[in-house]
């Protein structure tokens, strides 16, 4: 990728050589028994095993050079990052840039042929999976992310960063980053219940994305990415 177009940065004289590697990470599981697509409701917060998945994270990065950790202000992602921030002796800090994807379906049941679909009054919110029509736009959620991880960045220049965020905004703007098309199937995000998604920055530019899974033996194996839907547990895509 070139300097200042596909990565949304520049790369200047100052810091270029640089190695600064910031986390995204997604929350871990929610405590949600009636299957609703939380969005930015407040009051979710992690279940018992989303508490494992956090700590679970926040060990796996216990021997990483982390100087700064910050969070969605959504109770989910604060309770995810916690254990992080204080496991490298760090004042946690919220950026709203990192919230949810707004969503109409928003405190409602969600799924082809049941839940919010059902009712005709909803459909006209699913005509245009391309902007998308039922929610924040895809390009939205690129400019407010990207601000929050250059913001990221330029707070750890030379040391390493955790944000901890949702699932729908990692994967747009890492498919931004990536130079894939935003419109996509969520079945097949690849960004499960507390995984990572990390930038590695030299000076201001993103030279390359990895992915991985610390918490992966403690997924559910329908909420893993891909997986086939299972009747009566939802998957609360973008959550």
């Amino acid at each position: 990728m070139s300097d200042g177009t596909s990565d949304g940065t520049t790369n200047d004289a100052t810091g270029a050589d640089d190695v600064t590697v910031v986390h995204l990470m997604r929350h871990g599981e929610v405590e949600n028994p009636t299957g609703v697509l939380y969005g930015r409701l407040p009051g979710y917060h992690l279940s018992e095993l989303g508490r494992r998945m956090a700590e679970r994270v926040a060990e796996h990065l216990a021997p990483r050079d982390i100087t700064y950790a910050v969070a969605s202000p959504l109770e989910r992602a604060q309770e995810t990052a916690t254990p992080i921030a204080k496991a490298h002796g760090l004042d946690l800090d919220t950026d709203e840039r990192l919230i949810e994807a707004e969503n109409v379906f928003q405190g409602k049941t969600f799924g082809i042929g049941d839940g919010a679909l059902r009712r005709p009054e909803n459909w006209k919110h699913v005509v245009n999976p391309f902007r998308p029509s039922w929610g924040e736009p895809y390009v939205d959620q690129v400019v407010r992310m990207m601000g929050a991880l250059n913001a990221a960045k330029d707070k750890a220049r030379g040391h390493e960063a955790v944000l901890v965020s949702h699932q729908l905004p990692i994967w747009i703007v890492r498919s931004y980053v990536e130079r894939r098309r935003l419109w996509h199937d969520p079945r097949k995000r690849q960004c499960t219940l507390a995984s990572l998604t990390t930038f590695t920055y030299r000076g201001d530019r993103i030279v390359s994305v990895g992915y991985s899974e610390p918490a992966r033996d403690l997924v559910p194996a329908h909420l893993l990415a891909g997986a086939k839907p299972v009747k009566g547990q939802s998957k609360a895509f973008g959550a």
